[in-house]
């Protein structure tokens, strides 16, 4: 059998230096440490800050995919990223990173174990990632595909959790209220798009919460409806200057501690990917055939 040793060596016997497992795991111990008292410390400043909580929401907004953890470390590190690959994804595009440019650690599911209780758990592993903008990619407009608002709002009510029924009138001039005694949205007639829109997707966010709440009221889910609402109108470019404020934070909110604090933004993310994704099919529905008609 051949032997390829000679190849690996470069004129130095490394034989007594033997790669060493413990310091390795060490350090790969102290990367997630590090990287998870930087979620930490980043929820815990979202939770005293309006306006930075709101540029959380932007964040979130731009990469729906990602877990509240890793939407937090993006918002540490660069929080105007918006299109994010690791290098070797760049690399298969033909972008290379520029020179000096940091990557930005979030971390990646590796593999399960079993914990001492019996359950099943996944460890995960830091993971560098890069922003168009750190690489040597154009940076070209994402294809905006725009739907009429009819379509839209059809997307929006799309296998909706709870049935809507149209009315004259809503307490305080509403455009939609959420009735969970009656397991029903009402909507107020005569609306346009864009109010039905931020209406309907607040009152479609409380309709998900009281599902997944043991004990849902609607005082206590107001802000994260709010929060989730405001997730879809930037993802489907509804206005939002003017209808939404997010100056003053919940009274309790800064007190929570970062697990806390991971599980309310959590609730804000599902309840938002779940509407989003019933949308998707609607929409995607949508643009087949203009697609289709542009390529003639």
């Amino acid at each position: 059998m051949n032997n390829y040793d000679d190849l690996f060596t470069s004129g130095e016997d490394f034989r007594e230096t033997p790669f060493d497992k413990d310091a390795w795991a060490e350090k790969k111990q102290a990367e997630r440490q590090a990287v998870y008292e930087m979620a930490d410390d980043t929820a815990v400043a979202v939770s005293k800050d309006g306006p930075y909580y709101q540029q959380y929401l932007d964040t979130q907004a731009r990469f729906p995919s990602y877990s509240v953890t890793n939407t937090l470390l993006i918002m540490a590190q660069n929080p105007d990223a918006t299109r994010l690959r690791d290098f070797d994804s760049w690399k298969d595009l033909g972008a290379s990173i520029k020179k000096g440019e940091q990557g930005i650690s979030i971390l990646e599911p590796g593999a399960e174990y079993a914990r001492e209780d019996g359950t099943t758990g996944t460890s995960y592993n830091v993971k560098k990632v890069f922003d168009i903008s750190q690489t040597t990619a154009r940076s070209r407009p994402q294809p905006q595909t725009k739907v009429d608002d009819r379509t839209l709002l059809t997307a929006l009510i799309h296998k909706a959790p709870v049935p809507m029924k149209m009315v004259d009138e809503l307490p305080g001039n509403s455009v939609a209220l959420y009735d969970n005694d009656q397991q029903v949205i009402f909507v107020r007639r005569g609306m346009d798009a864009y109010d039905l829109f931020r209406g309907v997707s607040k009152e479609l966010a409380h309709a998900e919460i009281a599902r997944s709440r043991e004990n849902y009221t609607r005082s206590e889910a107001s802000f994260a409806a709010y929060s989730a609402s405001y997730i879809l109108c930037k993802q489907n470019n509804v206005p939002t200057e003017g209808f939404y404020s997010f100056n003053v934070l919940p009274t309790g909110l800064a007190e929570k501690t970062p697990q806390e604090l991971r599980g309310v933004l959590s609730e804000i993310h599902d309840t938002a990917s779940s509407i989003s994704n019933r949308m998707y099919r609607v929409l995607e529905q949508a643009k087949a055939p203009r697609v289709a008609e542009q390529e003639r």
